[in-house]
């Protein structure tokens, strides 16, 4: 049940992002269209797009995430705000830069962390 939940205020998310005018709605939507970002939680803040492995705050920050430049560019950075990937020319090179860096046995969000440490130790 608790998988169901996450799912669907995952895609209740994608949903506001997509109809929001605080982010870039091109990201948003080629981020949506990446199947194997639609299955983390998005946010955003200051313009940026991110990825959680977790619907809840504290969201996890073991993905990176994209930040929209002047002229149509996008940095993607991350996970932590001192990690510096790439630039890149189009949202979809920059998707694709952020799920070459999705970490191992990335699977959908989950409700909190402390479901995403069980399923991580297997238990």
């Amino acid at each position: 049940m608790a998988d169901q939940d996450a799912a669907a205020r995952t895609e209740t998310r994608w949903k506001t992002l997509l109809g929001c005018r605080y982010v870039d709605s091109e990201l948003v939507r080629a981020a949506y269209a990446e199947p194997r970002l639609r299955q983390l939680f998005p946010w955003a803040g200051h313009g940026e797009l991110h990825f959680s492995r977790c619907i809840e705050s504290p969201w996890t920050w073991d993905v990176p995430y994209i930040r929209p430049q002047p002229g149509g560019r996008f940095l993607v950075e991350g996970p932590s705000r001192t990690e510096f990937v790439g630039e890149a020319d189009s949202v979809e090179a920059a998707v694709a830069m952020v799920v070459d860096r999705l970490p191992p046995g990335c699977g959908p969000a989950v409700v909190n962390r402390d479901a995403l440490a069980t399923e991580e130790s297997g238990g």
